[in-house]
């Protein structure tokens, strides 16, 4: 069946067509936002006009006319997003005089709008600053993290926590049906939101089942999820080494936020550049080398690293040489759990990582996408989350009055949203309840669901009040 698409009555004016541009534009769409896009480029207007159903406006970001014809004063979203910094500020001003009340800019520098910055973003009309490779560099801290334990995400103001952890053979949860493991331990409050399996994000219902090497995620109170893993035999695991390919923007500021923390070794081919980090990053060992050659991999200490992180500006050398590291670690120690991390720019190596051995791949552009589509959304929902290898969202959200969602007890609902949709926890008198099949959500209840990532406007859909 075929999910009716959202519609909502806000407008967003877009300007880039670029990797960012292009991406937030395609999802923004999807999600019934009227989109309209100034863009210079013919070759990037062409490639848009086949593929996203948005209004394209040929012309230069910095002309008052185009932003008239765009009808700008209607706008309530602008999305500065050109490869040009200067452009994006200088539109935020712009936005701001034609009265857009919300203004987005992409700006790479991590100088502007610090605590000791000239200029604040009140000085430049900006109510959100995306900064790429900054998001890029903590995602990929998150991951590490997440790979020396088990990922927690707070959510609901701290109140519940969501842990991501890997199943393994032995484990306890391991060929388990979740109804099973619901009956087991009737006393925790606990239940699963989703299985990460392969390629394929599975949102569950009380048959699946977890197969070993499934990448699980869990939603508890604080204590009970300390119960569940004492049970479980779940552990976090504080012993990491790092080692980072290329100290550009991304791969350096990686360096600088794990240095403390984690043993970091950072490989740069440039014999200047690696000096100037070597004095940069005082709790990094920082080497001197080419990085695809598996010699110098391996003399670096390559087989003793828990994770391997690309971050140098060619696409090939991260994907390949992601493959060699991981390679190279098996053959020294086949018992291995190294994690191998690559930064692409092509969205078809996302597609393609899983199928060719790399474990994760990242997307700069991408992460700033999702970045700014959660600020847009932060009206419209009391809190979203992201646990990074699920193609799902986290979701607090008030049950409206009048809304679907209060109209059927959760299992009568409509069979469309099945492993879609799963509504994990509501919070009613005073505490938080595990939500079966037989909860029904009343007027006011809070909730925390979980739905695939373009299933959100339709989550929305069901809490809204009528």
């Amino acid at each position: 069946m075929i999910l009716k698409k959202p519609t909502t009555n806000e407008k967003i004016l877009l300007l880039g067509l670029g990797g960012v541009g292009f991406y937030l534009a395609k999802r923004l769409v999807h999600e019934g936002y009227s989109v309209t896009v100034i863009e210079q480029d013919r070759k990037k207007i062409r490639h848009a006009d086949g593929n996203i159903d948005a209004r394209i406006l040929k012309g230069d970001a910095m002309s008052i006319n185009c932003w008239k014809e765009a009808d700008a004063q209607n706008i309530d979203y602008l999305i500065a997003v050109t490869d040009n910094d200067a452009v994006n500020i200088l539109s935020s001003i712009i936005g701001d005089r034609f009265g857009i009340p919300r203004k987005i800019a992409r700006v790479r520098s991590l100088e502007l709008c610090t605590g000791t910055s000239v200029l604040n973003m009140e000085d430049l009309k900006i109510d959100l600053i995306i900064h790429p490779e900054e998001l890029a560099a903590q995602e990929i801290v998150r991951l590490v993290k997440r790979t020396a334990g088990n990922e927690i995400i707070e959510i609901a103001e701290g109140q519940m926590q969501v842990m991501a952890t890997r199943i393994h053979e032995a484990s306890p949860l391991s060929n388990r049906k979740l109804n099973e493991l619901s009956a087991e331990y009737r006393d925790l409050f606990f239940r699963v939101l989703a299985i990460a399996r392969d390629t394929k994000t599975i949102i569950p219902g009380g048959n699946n089942q977890i197969k070993p090497n499934d990448q699980v995620l869990i939603i508890a109170n604080q204590e009970a999820l300390a119960k569940f893993m004492e049970l479980t035999g779940l552990k976090q695991h504080n012993r990491h080494r790092v080692m980072i390919l290329g100290g550009g923007l991304i791969g350096s500021r990686v360096a600088k936020l794990l240095g403390r923390s984690v043993k970091v070794k950072l490989l740069e081919r440039n014999d200047y550049d690696a000096k100037e980090l070597s004095f940069a990053l005082e709790d990094t060992e920082v080497l001197h080398g080419d990085g695809s050659d598996a010699e110098v991999l391996e003399m670096a200490g390559l087989a003793d690293m828990d994770t391997f992180i690309t971050a140098t500006q060619d696409d090939e050398t991260n994907v390949m040489t992601s493959l060699l590291a991981k390679n190279l670690i098996n053959t020294k120690n086949p018992e291995s759990q190294a994690k191998t991390i690559a930064m692409v720019n092509k969205e078809e190596y996302l597609v393609l990582s899983s199928t060719i051995g790399l474990d994760i791949a990242l997307n700069k552009k991408i992460l700033a996408g999702n970045e700014i589509i959660k600020y847009i959304r932060r009206g419209e929902l009391l809190s979203v989350a992201h646990s990074h290898g699920f193609d799902m969202d986290i979701v607090e959200l008030h049950v409206g009055k009048g809304s679907q969602i209060c109209k059927t007890p959760l299992k009568k609902l409509d069979s469309r949203y099945y492993g879609k949709i799963l509504i994990g926890t509501v919070f009613r008198n005073g505490k938080w309840e595990i939500a079966m099949g037989d909860t029904h959500l009343q007027e006011g209840d809070r909730a925390i669901a979980v739905c695939n990532s373009l299933m959100l406007k339709d989550l929305q859909l069901l809490f809204h009040e009528v």
